[in-house]
């Protein structure tokens, strides 16, 4: 695994982890990799400082850097923002129906009013997405990705 800084178009920068290097190149060359604030497939590798870790073992009793940051668990928010993210998600989980991918065909029903309106999330793909925008659906991308519910 390999993780890149990118950039879009519009300038917006963010982190992506990818299989490999060609693997990266394979996906944008498809239009597969979309900036993660505004969805634009004009995306390339930003300038970004290799991550180089210490291969030296420390002593047992050796104390810790005071600028070390403690260990955490992976699934603790770390940051305000990460909180902010999370309960973002617990908030939309709690008050929305999860539609999976049928998400462009509900949002449009709802839009024509063939369907009741009610607060739905799921996926689309990009192509899907920029319709709804281009025909008047209100819809917006979620910072992050749902769990996907089965039946």
């Amino acid at each position: 695994m390999i993780q890149f800084t990118l950039k879009c178009d519009k300038d917006h920068r963010f982190d992506s982890w990818f299989q490999s290097a060609s693997a990266f190149d394979k996906l944008q060359s498809a239009g597969m990799v979309a900036c993660a604030v505004c969805g634009s497939t004009h995306v390339e590798k930003a300038l970004m400082a290799p991550s180089v870790r210490d291969s030296r073992r420390k002593s047992p009793q050796a104390p810790e850097a005071p600028d070390t940051p403690r260990q955490r668990p992976l699934s603790a928010p770390a940051t305000t923002a990460e909180q902010a993210l999370a309960e973002l998600k617990r908030h939309v989980e709690k008050n929305s129906e999860y539609v999976g991918l049928n998400f462009a065909r509900e949002a449009r029903q709802m839009h024509e009013g063939t369907a009741p309106e009610r607060s739905i999330y799921g996926e689309a793909k990009p192509e899907e997405a920029r319709k709804l925008l281009e025909d008047g659906v209100p819809v917006a991308p979620l910072p992050f990705l749902p769990n996907r519910k089965s039946n």
